[in-house]
């Protein structure tokens, strides 16, 4: 199994920026690729933006030029770097992994006020 443990999220305005950190432990051999959903009150979890081990990233529309993922393999760590926040930003975020199934960490808050 894979534990994760997330950090960085809190209470910004908007226009403001946060970092958002992940770090993995466990069973990380054969992770191929971490990421971050979200989930805002009432709504579906939606993809937010994904890296893979080779380092080829993928974005929701909706964040594409705001959002940075990057990756430390050395730390097994996944961030992303939100800039330009919105208050439909809003949400909890949480960090996964994925290789042969998915693990899940806890979630983060991150709460954008207009």
């Amino acid at each position: 199994q894979v534990q994760l443990v997330e950090s960085g999220g809190g209470l910004v305005q908007a226009g403001g920026s946060l970092r958002l950190s992940c770090a993995a432990s466990g069973s990380i051999r054969n992770i191929y690729a971490m990421g971050w959903y979200r989930q805002a009150p009432g709504l579906q979890r939606e993809l937010v933006a994904e890296i893979t081990d080779g380092g080829r990233t993928n974005y929701a529309d909706l964040v594409t030029g705001r959002f940075t993922i990057s990756r430390d393999n050395a730390k097994n760590t996944v961030y992303l770097q939100m800039n330009s926040l919105k208050p439909e930003d809003t949400a909890v975020y949480y960090c996964y992994t994925r290789s042969g199934s998915y693990s899940w960490g806890q979630g983060t808050q991150v709460t954008v006020s207009s």
